[in-house]
């Protein structure tokens, strides 16, 4: 996937800085989200200089709804750099007790290894790859209070032991980037979680000019050319508490007929009505977990 980090739709929010001189602290604009990228990952994993002389981030946790991005953000952020990615999904790897007696660990299959051997040779594989970027998705499995009846076969909580020891012999001049995403982080045993990343991206749904300029350039994606009678900013606030990932889908949803006359808003609408938007509830549960994350989570 080559996907720049242009491509990652959101505007400024020029009402934050009116907040913060009423000592209210604004939830980030998707800019801001795009901007902390670049200073955290591409601009260190893309540059050995940056990497040496600045202090080094090697662990970043993207956290929020479904939709927002935070996989094409990992992508991007291979694409930007020429990192190469391993991707590691605990709750995907079978225990390794249905490992074959026979093979030795350099010839199993990833399902078959202990958490150690797979985690040492996905860190020592990385570090020979420098820059590489390691995405572990739905991290916050590997850190849960109690392991869900859907994982108990995985038991994702399993890697927990190795991965610490994985990251703590990471050497600072070697240019590989954990990066965890997580729908969840409040499943988490909160603690122990945010110690392992030294960045929190608390990733918001996109507010009115994000939204905006999102329909505009999807529909453009998708070969859309948005005519002047299509209504692009009753669109914008009706999709309030939607993501880029549900207008994306509505989109495509509507694209996909053939047609012959005009776009029209409502089509949309229709659309977005069979969808769940994010409620205010998943909202203050993400904010909570932004408190115990402590100063090293940026929103």
């Amino acid at each position: 996937m080559n996907i720049k980090l242009s491509d990652y739709i959101g505007e400024f929010s020029f009402v934050a800085s009116t907040l913060r001189q009423l000592n209210v602290e604004p939830t980030p604009s998707l800019s801001d989200i795009r901007q902390l990228v670049a200073l955290y990952a591409v601009l260190p994993l893309g540059s050995p200089a940056v990497w040496e002389k600045f202090p080094v981030v090697n662990t970043l946790l993207l956290a929020g709804p479904s939709g927002v991005g935070k996989k094409m953000l990992v992508h991007t952020i291979c694409s930007e750099t020429g990192a190469h990615l391993f991707h590691l999904n605990p709750a995907h790897i079978s225990p390794a007790h249905h490992s074959p007696d026979h093979l030795s660990p350099a010839h199993q299959s990833p399902d078959h290894l202990s958490p150690a051997h797979l985690l040492h040779r996905i860190f020592k594989v990385a570090g020979e790859l420098q820059p590489s970027v390691i995405w572990i998705e739905d991290a916050e499995k590997v850190f849960c209070k109690k392991t869900p009846k859907s994982d108990r076969k995985s038991d994702p909580r399993r890697f927990r032991k190795e991965l610490l020891k994985s990251l703590k012999s990471l050497e600072p001049q070697v240019r590989v980037l954990v990066i965890g995403t997580t729908r969840r982080p409040f499943d988490a045993d909160v603690k122990p979680f945010c110690n392992v990343y030294k960045k929190i991206l608390l990733i918001p749904k996109p507010d009115y000019s994000s939204r905006l300029a999102l329909w505009r350039a999807l529909l453009r994606a998708e070969g859309a050319e948005p005519a002047v009678s299509l209504d692009l900013s009753s669109l914008a606030k009706i999709s309030e508490g939607f993501s880029a990932g549900h207008i994306l889908q509505a989109v495509r949803s509507v694209l996909q007929k053939l047609r012959l006359r005009p776009l029209v808003a409502a089509e949309f609408v229709q659309s977005l009505a069979r969808m769940e938007p994010v409620y205010s509830g998943e909202e203050h549960a993400f904010k909570v977990s932004r408190h115990h994350g402590n100063r090293k989570t940026i929103s």
